[in-house]
């Protein structure tokens, strides 16, 4: 993909007769600022979260879940499994698609 400016894809798009958008500039530039300034306090989060420390009873809890989010899965797939044999349906198919 080439590097062009705005104007000259503007151009290739909607030709010379088309007119030129208002306050396009301010508009892209305040865009841009927005998502700078998003991407800065994602990344000042994300920094803040690696030097966070965490109990041992919190990590124990985050694990705790994630294991019993993961067996009721597990649980549900058996569940499903069961149901379509007992239908005598196809099961090779993914639960969630």
């Amino acid at each position: 993909m080439r590097n062009d400016t705005i104007e000259t894809l503007l151009l290739r798009h909607y030709g010379s007769t088309a007119p030129t958008p208002v306050d396009l500039q301010d508009s892209l530039s305040a865009s841009i600022q927005l998502e700078a300034a998003a991407l800065e306090k994602e990344q000042q989060l994300m920094a803040h979260l690696r030097e966070r420390r965490i109990s041992r009873r919190h990590a124990v809890r985050i694990v705790t879940i994630d294991a019993s989010l993961e067996g009721l899965s597990l649980a549900l797939e058996g569940v499903r499994a069961i149901e379509a044999a007992l239908k005598g349906k196809d099961v090779t198919e993914p639960a969630y698609s």
